[in-house]
C-alpha cells in the first residue's frame, strides 16, 4: 500500500472522528458560540474534502490491484463524509426554540449519529490494523535486507578464502616444479659423477698395464 495514502488516511479518520465531536457538540448550544463551532466544522469539512481528493489521485495513480481495494475504502469515506454534511445542514437549519433542537436528538437522529460513529469507529479500526500490518511488511523487508547483506558478506567470505587456497596450491605447484627440476639436476650429476669414476678407473687401469709392461720388459733384458 501507497504510503502517502496511509498518511492521507490516518489524517481524515482523525478529521472526521474530530467533526462528529464538534457536530455533536453544536447541537447542545446557541448564538454565536453555535455559528463558531459550525464555522469551524465547515472549514474541517473542506480539509476533509481536500484530503479526499489527494487520496483519490492518489489511489489511481497505483497498479490495478491496489488501486481497486483503496477506491472501495475511498468510497467508504466519502460516504462517511456525505453523512458528516448532511448532519452540518441539519444542524444550520432554521429552528424557533429549543424543541426543534431537541428533535436533532430525537431517536431517529440518535441513531443516524451512532450508526455514523460505529462506522467512524470501525474505519479507525480498519486503519490501524492496515498501518500494524504495513509496519510487519516493513520489519519483514528489514529483516530481508540484513540476511540478504549477510549472505553476501559470507559469499565475499568464501570468495576470499577460495581465493587463498589457489593461491596456496599454485605456491605449491611451484614448489613441486621445483622440487622436480632439482631431482633432474642430481640425477645428471650423479650420471656424470658415474662415467667420470669409469673414465679414470679406466685411465687407472691402462696405467697399471703401461707400468707392468714396462716393468717385464725391463726385467727381460
Amino acid at each position: 500500500m501507497s504510503e502517502v495514502f496511509e498518511g492521507y488516511e490516518r489524517q481524515y479518520c482523525e478529521l472526521s472522528a474530530n467533526l462528529s465531536k464538534k457536530c455533536t457538540a453544536a447541537t447542545a448550544v446557541d448564538g454565536e458560540q453555535k455559528k463558531q463551532r459550525i464555522a469551524e466544522v465547515k472549514a474541517g469539512l473542506d480539509d476533509a474534502d481536500t484530503l479526499l481528493r489527494k487520496m483519490d489521485l492518489e489511489a489511481r495513480s497505483l497498479q490495478p490491484s491496489v488501486k481497486a481495494a483503496l477506491l472501495a475504502k475511498l468510497r467508504e469515506y466519502k460516504t462517511d463524509l456525505n453523512n458528516l454534511k448532511s448532519q452540518v445542514k441539519r444542524i444550520t437549519s432554521p429552528v424557533a426554540n429549543h424543541a426543534a433542537r431537541d428533535e436533532l436528538l430525537e431517536p431517529g437522529m440518535a441513531e443516524t449519529l451512532t450508526t455514523s460513529n460505529d462506522q467512524r469507529g470501525r474505519l479507525l479500526m480498519t486503519t490501524e490494523r492496515l498501518n500494524q500490518s504495513t509496519d510487519r511488511v516493513k520489519e519483514s523487508r528489514r529483516t530481508l535486507l540484513e540476511t540478504e547483506e549477510l549472505g553476501v558478506s559470507i559469499l565475499q567470505d568464501l570468495h576470499q578464502q577460495r581465493q587463498s587456497l589457489l593461491h596456496a596450491h599454485n605456491t605449491i605447484h611451484g614448489v613441486d616444479g621445483n622440487i622436480s627440476k632439482s631431482k633432474m639436476v642430481l640425477t645428471e650429476m650423479t650420471r656424470r659423477m658415474n662415467r667420470n669414476k669409469w673414465i679414470v678407473g679406466s685411465i687407472i687401469g691402462v696405467l697399471a698395464l703401461a707400468i707392468m709392461l714396462i716393468l717385464y720388459l725391463k726385467l727381460t733384458r
